[in-house]
């Protein structure tokens, strides 16, 4: 018969907390000292870089589109349809572009990572890695989490910028506005403040997807069932600590530049 024990429950919970900041902690040390994997590194920029594409340009697109055709509902009330370019880019560049792209980056890769080490674990590999005299964390987390932040940076402003094209077609040829001034109300509407912040964010979700990625494949346990727990795991950990993080940076960013 099953019990819950509280005590149990906080001892599991601090351990988890501190081995997982004990594998960031190498993880990015690992970064300012000693080899580095560059073939690795590489290789999983195209993974999850290139791979990643589509669903983000997808997912930006369509984004942008609808954004467009809501604002215009909401903007017709007050006269106010030209103004539709700068909503969608404020919008896009500030929130939803970090925010959609981050979590469809989590979907696809933390996943992945966390099934591809976790059948690693399991079957032994990374203990005969070990024994073989090379570190684990420097060879398979260290190049997952470099990659996944650089890919991720330039990912967030594939997004945006699909986003906002999505937003000026529907503009354009359903609700018939100038193409000029809609970018130029998109560009007016941006300020230093507002890319910065939106730039900021995929620098922290790109370190979540990975590091808790690779986390719940480096402790996965239990055979290929515990392969699939830590896989499911690792995209409902890795989600809500993004849209956490977004609301942190977003309140730092607000402090910072005041908007």
């Amino acid at each position: 018969m099953f019990t819950f024990s509280p005590e149990d429950f906080a001892k599991r919970t601090v351990g988890s907390v501190q081995e997982f900041a004990l594998l960031c902690g190498r993880a990015v040390g690992n970064l300012f000292s000693g080899r580095r994997y560059w073939a690795d590194i590489f290789t999983q920029m195209d993974s999850i870089g290139v791979g990643s594409l589509p669903i983000v340009i997808l997912t930006g697109f369509f984004t942008g589109c609808v954004l467009a055709l809501q604002a215009a509902v909401s903007l017709k009330e007050f006269g106010a349809v030209g103004m539709t370019g700068k909503l969608v880019a404020l919008s896009m560049v500030k929130e939803l572009g970090p925010v959609l792209t981050g979590l469809m980056v989590a979907g696809r890769n933390s996943s992945g990572m966390a099934s591809e080490l976790g059948s690693m674990k399991v079957t032994e590999q990374i203990d005969a890695m070990r024994a073989l005299g090379t570190d684990p964390i420097r060879k398979l987390v260290t190049p997952r989490i470099l990659a996944t932040v650089v890919m991720l940076f330039f990912l967030t402003i594939i997004s945006d910028a699909c986003g906002t094209a999505g937003g000026a077609l529907v503009s354009v040829t359903l609700l018939k506005l100038n193409a000029s001034t809609f970018f130029h109300t998109a560009y007016m509407a941006l300020t230093y403040g507002d890319v910065v912040g939106g730039l900021v964010k995929p620098l922290f979700s790109g370190f979540i997807v990975a590091t808790v990625g690779c986390y719940f494949g480096m402790t996965a346990k239990g055979g290929t069932q515990g392969v699939g727990r830590a896989t499911t795991q690792a995209v409902v950990y890795a989600m809500i600590f993004i849209i956490l993080v977004d609301f942190l940076v977003t309140q730092l960013m607000i402090g910072i530049f005041g908007k």
